[in-house]
């Protein structure tokens, strides 16, 4: 099969396309052809060995956990899903190896769900990851309902938009945090936008004086600092961005694969719910280059690699 891969830790330009093995199937995994792949900076950060700590890396490593695509094969324990069926996943594995930025990648039902049938294999692909980290943090840490008040840093990114929606739905205010440039598109999302930078705390406590019950930081450094004083008395505090959060009195979390959770999340977007904006589209070859653009940040909605 075609695919992009590293034979030792470094940047965009350690990818190397061609051929790779195809995938083994295991009892409990289905072999899905790969229509599309969402690029996350965890994928460039993994990839330069910033994880190497956390996930032993087998190299040639595959990169790529958000995926699209199609069941080709099945395992022998699998009843959840057949030959045919357009599926989605965050197909996380505990070490880095077989990932999604290939023509089929084998993948534990666990970590997949069923396509919305109202979204494109591109739109379908960037839902997994970033949509998960959404819903587990909005819904589980930060226990966001009716008439909460949540302050969302990077509000416009693949992650934020997609916490916009999904905390409208839940009945709450959103405040969010944007260059001027996607303020509109917020505003479109149901958020109240707000300028990042200097200054960023006096324009949140302009629109909300008493304090937020919730913020969500998806960027950390000076945005993470001004968080604690914003929270009203009893406000939640989660940073996916960066530890510092944990001396703050809050929590950093990451996002698990959960077969449960990205149902839920493929059924909001197909009740419209939930939508996803793709940035940018890169043909498997060009993965180097999408992997770029993603690093350079500010991205509104989500780039994705096809095959």
């Amino acid at each position: 099969m075609k695919a992009v891969s590293y034979r030792s830790y470094g940047g965009p330009e350690a990818l190397e396309y061609g051929e790779r093995p195809d995938p083994k199937v295991g009892p409990d995994a289905v072999l899905v052809k790969v229509r599309a792949a969402a690029v996350n900076p965890v994928d460039w950060k993994a990839q330069a060995g910033y994880l190497d700590g956390m996930l032993d890396a087998v190299f040639p490593v595959i990169p790529g956990w958000d995926v699209s695509g199609v069941v080709v094969r099945t395992g022998p324990d699998v009843p959840e899903f057949q030959e045919g069926d357009e599926v989605i996943g965050y197909v996380r594995e505990d070490h880095l190896s077989r990932g999604t930025f290939a023509e089929y990648v084998a993948a534990p039902v666990r970590t997949l769900a069923r396509k919305p049938s109202n979204l494109s294999f591109e739109q379908a692909a960037g839902l997994p990851l970033a949509g998960l980290t959404a819903y587990q943090t909005l819904i589980g840490e930060l226990a966001v309902g009716k008439g909460d008040a949540v302050l969302i840093h990077a509000a416009a990114g693949g992650v934020g938009s997609m916490a916009v929606q999904i905390a409208k739905h839940l009945g709450a205010r959103v405040i969010g945090t944007a260059g001027e440039r996607n303020h509109d598109y917020l505003r479109g999302l149901g958020a109240e936008p707000v300028l990042y930078g200097d200054g960023l705390a006096d324009r949140v406590r302009a629109l909300a004086p008493e304090g937020v019950h919730a913020v969500l930081d998806l960027v950390g450094g000076d945005a993470l600092t001004v968080s604690p004083g914003l929270l009203a008395d009893g406000g939640r505090l989660v940073s996916i961005a960066d530890p510092a959060v944990l001396g703050m009195g809050g929590r950093f979390q990451w996002v698990r694969p959960d077969a449960a959770d990205l149902s839920a999340l493929s059924d909001l977007a197909e009740a419209g719910v939930i939508t996803v904006e793709v940035a940018a589209a890169f043909p498997l070859e060009r993965a180097a280059d999408a992997q770029r653009l993603n690093a350079e940040g500010h991205t509104r909605g989500k780039i994705v690699v096809t095959m």
